[in-house]
């Protein structure tokens, strides 16, 4: 379960070290944007630090990488992949040739550390207009890509327009990747809302994410962590609602009914796999029973 993600700088020691107890199911540890060039050294031998000598309790590890057009990504993914980090994160995807040239490279260090094949997956960031038309190919670009991510701030400086709380200048931005990951078969995470102090503004914006369809949402700020986890998690209603179809279902498997209704409403396929994902959550949040 990945609810929520939080941005934590790799040059940052004291947040770095507490990574774990700030509320995300996943801290991504920023070795692109977060690091000034001078630093980039320094940070990844942080992070790497970091990882070999704290265990992280509950939150998946995510590492953002320094695109591929720089000479940093290399020696990032050498430091890295060593120490098994649950995913990475290439920034700048804008193909499915570009996350490849990513995955073959953590194959070979796989390969020379001993790990078995997509051991460490990946979560393409999306964040340019021709990574938004490639969304698909990106998706689906190879086996260990496990979700995909909106990045809107650069997004909306290549678009050449305003970023705003609104959002309606990414709506097409959130539709295609959503409609991408979906059709690929992995999740997808939205953009972080960028005013650390609105706190409102955030969770209305999430339970627009929440709506299209994310799975997600991404945060800069330890004080969004609640308020995505809260959205992004089932309520009461829907895990209610849940148990009843799934006890509908095995009362008429029972009864060898082959269609059964709930609420005068037919129980099909897709109600069922809802039901089942909100169950799943539910075990995941609240250690409810199978």
């Amino acid at each position: 379960m990945r609810r929520s993600m939080l941005f934590i700088p790799g040059n940052t020691p004291n947040l770095l070290m507490n990574g774990d107890i700030l509320g995300a199911d996943a801290v991504i540890l920023d070795l692109e944007d977060a690091v000034s060039p001078a630093e980039k050294d320094s940070a990844r031998i942080l992070v790497r630090n970091i990882l070999k000598n704290l265990r992280y309790q509950g939150c998946e590890i995510i590492v953002r990488i320094n695109p591929v057009d720089t000479d940093f990504w290399q020696k990032d993914l050498d430091e890295i992949i060593p120490l098994k980090p649950d995913l990475i994160m290439p920034p700048k995807s804008s193909s499915g040739d570009y996350v490849r040239t990513v995955s073959d490279y953590i194959g070979k260090l796989e390969e020379k550390c001993g790990f078995e094949k997509n051991t460490v997956k990946l979560i393409p960031l999306i964040e340019t207009a021709l990574g938004v038309e490639n969304a698909y190919d990106i998706a689906s670009a190879c086996d260990r890509v496990a979700a995909i991510f909106l990045g809107a701030e650069d997004l909306t400086a290549d678009l050449r327009c305003v970023r705003t709380k609104e959002s309606r200048e990414i709506l097409y931005a959130r539709q295609r990747l959503v409609t991408a990951a979906r059709a690929a078969e992995v999740d997808v995470y939205d953009t972080p809302f960028t005013d650390v102090d609105d706190l409102e503004g955030l969770v209305k914006d999430a339970e627009t994410a929440k709506s299209m369809g994310f799975t997600g949402k991404a945060s800069i700020s330890p004080r969004h962590v609640d308020g995505i986890n809260t959205v992004f998690s089932p309520t009461e209603k829907e895990i209610a609602y849940a148990h009843e179809v799934m006890e509908t279902i095995e009362r008429a498997k029972k009864e060898g009914k082959g269609v059964v209704a709930l609420r005068g409403k037919m129980i099909d396929a897709p109600i069922v796999n809802r039901a089942k994902r909100v169950l799943e959550m539910e075990k995941a949040i609240f250690g409810g029973e199978d």
